[in-house]
């Protein structure tokens, strides 16, 4: 919003600077975002009176004029025709300074020159060349009443201050002049006018020209309208032209510049009909049909639906209530009566037709956010008055002001002790009685301490005690609120849980050339179907269908960042996740919500190097063995064969399994679930419950070892199988044989065929062994081999291989 200076003090009186009024502003919430000098670039221009003039001896399109500014005269070239001698013009004198405007965007300095000929001492100004209008006809032609010598910007009334103010979607009041003065007012602890709204009304009784039904009482609770008839359409006066383009808005004509006056200057948007164009001499106020359509003042054909509300004569619609006028009934040049509407139209019909219609005018802007239903026959009085002064015509007795559905002013009780309880201030009850009244709120009458105050029903933002608490730490000053820090009890917390285990999976998996990667709890149905057989929980208000219910799978979503990677020629990706998911429950109660890790990788193993193989199965568990490792967990775990899960590739999936209990999984993307993505490359996932690893680890610890003085000895075994039988389940059997001579066992080739039967398969073990206290002879090591030879032989079926 862009307030005049001088228009503000016509409605309140100050004597504080432009700089020290917007920080007073400022501080107190209404934010003065610039303060510009208008017409500061123009001192040096000034009011001129032709003396004589004639055509130029050289030039049929130059005039020579002899000009005066009242103490000496200038002869001047002049390209203009528009002029005659006794005219007023604008003068710019040699070494005057214009600003950049559309004729000079650079500005330019005036000197004296010869020009075919003939000495010009100045410039006379059109109004595009003083950045005052983007087009001009001729030079500008001041009233006959102007004095030589003036200045320019005081004879046009355009040496002001202009405050560009932010005004928050919750202070509509401050929309206007007399808003911003009423604030001003409060602030400075003086006090704010208000306009002569009397209008001077002759002739027959409005109610013989119109009538008004309203049938939407809903989204139109208030509709008031006058008649003025045999105006002259025409252009407006300089002093409110000036007044409206400082605020940013074109000039039109009279008639349609008053309701935008009246718009800044009270905040109500007006709308001005031609009324001989008003079909049978009725205003009815209704919603729209699905389908129905209206031409509105852009010329654009609008389809509306049963949530639109216009305004209709006796057989169309002629606007868009709130947001446009129609074109049928737009004031023209042959307007000679006009009908003249101000009307309170609820905020979220307004707001719902200007975002589906995409039209944004300075009328809805002020009705979406709500205007006050007490001001509506006061501008309404006001722009009557307006245009029966500035276009003539005579205002018909009386007005039509229907009120269905009474809007009340909001009722708010607050203490004194409360207030200060929450702003950390000793304030008495008499200045927070005071605040409110600058304020303009009304009290009712104190109760045991209690107060409780009429809210103006411009102030709708104005409703709840927390308010009156706002109200008074603005207006007693935020600087004067005691800073005091929260009470904080100091307290420390213990490592372990879930935080721990969650820290170390992090830091193993950052370790191994993984990214964090951090995604919405928000998820696509569909697409969290196909990784979790979980019920979604839904949420209500969804910003998308990609976001429309919580999360059941931390999965879903790093598969979706794989995809977004490789589309963009991220061929290598290395991507884990932590966070939580969430299980709806049953009735009322809250979803349950669980830790989860999970992680996805497709490329090369190390794409930095030359090696080109890629990442698979193995070395996604890996990493979760040493993620398991660090929470001293690795002897509690094996990978368990799942051809069940969906998603997963049969053959390439495991579940991860901790002391007997399963608590994630890990494994490729099922080939046609890669199909049907589009996925060119092999993905892997994994997913672990931090919860239940952390309830399985509580408790576990590392053992420190000291470094081994004696050698190890490493004894290769290959072991015919049946092919059903799994690696893991061999590592596990000579695992649980608790032998502490055996330091590791690990599998380091896989063989089939050739001279291994079919049904078979050969696994080669290789066997680490050590003796804290010794060298081994090979006499203990033959024992140990043999007994893990039996072990396996007996639980496996497992037979050495021979050839």
């Amino acid at each position: 919003m862009i307030i005049s200076l001088n228009w503000l003090k016509e409605y309140v009186d100050f004597s504080v600077s432009p700089e020290e009024l917007a920080d007073r502003l400022t501080m107190s919430g209404l934010e003065v975002e610039s303060i510009e000098y208008a017409g500061k670039a123009l001192e040096s221009v000034v009011v001129a009176e032709i003396l004589d003039m004639g055509g130029h001896p050289d030039a049929d399109k130059l005039s020579l004029c002899r000009v005066s500014d009242g103490e000496n005269e200038y002869p001047i070239v002049c390209g203009a025709s528009n002029m005659k001698t006794g005219d007023k013009v604008a003068l710019a004198r040699t070494g005057t300074v214009l600003p950049p405007g559309p004729k000079f965007p650079e500005g330019i300095t005036i000197k004296k020159a010869k020009i075919r000929g003939q000495v010009s001492e100045g410039m006379l100004c059109a109004e595009n060349e003083l950045g005052l209008g983007t087009e001009s006809d001729g030079i500008m032609i001041l009233p006959p009443g102007a004095v030589p010598g003036t200045r320019l910007i005081d004879e046009l009334g355009i040496n002001d201050v202009l405050l560009e103010i932010g005004i928050t979607p919750n202070r509509p009041d401050c929309l206007s002049v007399v808003g911003t003065a009423r604030e001003a007012a409060a602030v400075l602890s003086g006090a704010a006018g208000y306009p002569d709204t009397s209008v001077k009304e002759s002739g027959v009784p409005v109610g013989d020209y119109i009538s008004v039904e309203i049938k939407s009482p809903g989204g139109c609770p208030r509709y008031t309208c006058r008649v003025i008839s045999g105006v002259k359409i025409g252009p407006s006066p300089e002093w409110m032209k000036t007044r409206l383009e400082s605020s940013g808005i074109r000039s039109i004509n009279n008639v349609v510049d008053v309701t935008n006056y009246v718009l800044l200057e009270l905040g109500q948007p007006l709308h001005a009909f031609d009324y001989d164009l008003v079909r049978g001499k009725k205003i009815v106020v209704r919603q729209a049909e699905d389908g129905e359509t209206i031409t509105t003042l852009d010329g654009a054909e609008r389809k509306l639906s049963a949530d639109d509300l216009l305004i209709c004569d006796g057989e169309r619609p002629v606007a868009l209530a709130g947001v446009m006028g129609g074109a049928y009934t737009e004031v023209t040049g042959g307007t000679t009566s006009i009908l003249l509407e101000s009307a309170y139209f609820s905020p979220d019909t307004v707001r719902k037709t200007s975002r589906k219609t995409g039209l944004k005018s300075e009328s809805s802007y002020r009705f979406e956010r709500g205007v006050d239903p007490e001001g509506v026959v006061k501008a309404l009085d006001r722009a009557a008055a307006l245009i029966a002064g500035l276009a003539g015509g005579e205002v018909a007795a009386g007005r039509i002001d229907e009120y269905p559905v009474k809007i009340e002013p909001a009722v708010v009780s607050v203490t004194a002790s409360r207030i200060n309880a929450i702003l950390g201030t000793d304030i008495s009850e008499e200045e927070i009685i005071s605040i409110q009244k600058r304020l303009g709120l009304e009290l009712l009458s104190p109760d045991n301490g209690v107060l409780t105050f009429r809210v103006p029903t411009y102030r709708v933002d104005l409703t709840r005690e927390i308010d009156i608490v706002e109200e008074t730490a603005r207006l007693y000053g935020y600087n004067n609120v005691p800073v005091t820090l929260p009470a904080v009890a100091m307290k420390t917390e213990l490592p372990g849980g879930v935080r721990t285990v969650q820290s170390k999976f992090k830091e193993v998996f950052t370790a191994n050339g993984f990214y964090e990667a951090i995604n919405y709890s928000f998820e696509d149905e569909e697409l969290l179907g196909l990784f979790s057989p979980e019920r979604a929980l839904p949420i209500l208000n969804p910003i998308s269908k990609d976001g429309a219910v919580m999360r059941t799978s931390l999965t879903a979503g790093l598969v979706k960042n794989v995809l977004l990677n490789l589309s963009r020629q991220e061929n290598d990706v290395k991507i884990f996740e932590t966070g939580k998911i969430y299980i709806p429950s049953s009735g009322d109660k809250l979803p349950k919500e669980t830790n989860k890790l999970a992680a996805a990788a497709t490329g090369r193993k190390q794409p930095e190097l030359w090696d080109r193989e890629e990442f698979d199965f193995f070395d996604l568990k890996a990493v979760l063995e040493k993620a398991l490792g660090a929470l001293h967990a690795r002897d509690c775990v094996t990978f368990r064969a799942a051809p069940g899960i969906e998603f997963l590739h049969p053959g390439k999936s495991a579940e991860i399994v901790m002391d007997g209990e399963v608590v994630g999984y890990a494994g490729e993307i099922h080939p046609g679930l890669r199909e049907r993505f589009g996925l060119t490359k092999r993905v892997y996932v994994a997913e672990i419950d931090l919860d239940d690893a952390a309830r399985l680890t509580a408790g576990k610890k590392g053992e420190f070892r000291p470094l081994p003085k004696f050698p190890s000895v490493r004894r290769d075994i290959a072991l015919v199988v049946d092919e059903g039988v799994s690696a893991g389940s061999i590592i596990d059997e000579i695992r649980s044989m608790g032998s502490g001579l055996i330091e590791d066992a690990r599998i380091f080739d896989v063989f089939t065929g050739g001279a291994v039967q079919e049904g078979k398969k050969s696994v080669a073990v290789s066997l680490h062994l050590r003796a804290s206290d010794k060298t081994l002879t090979e006499e203990e090591i033959n024992r140990i081999q043999d007994k893990a030879l039996k072990k396996l032989r007996l639980a496996l079926g497992a037979e050495l291989r021979t050839i």
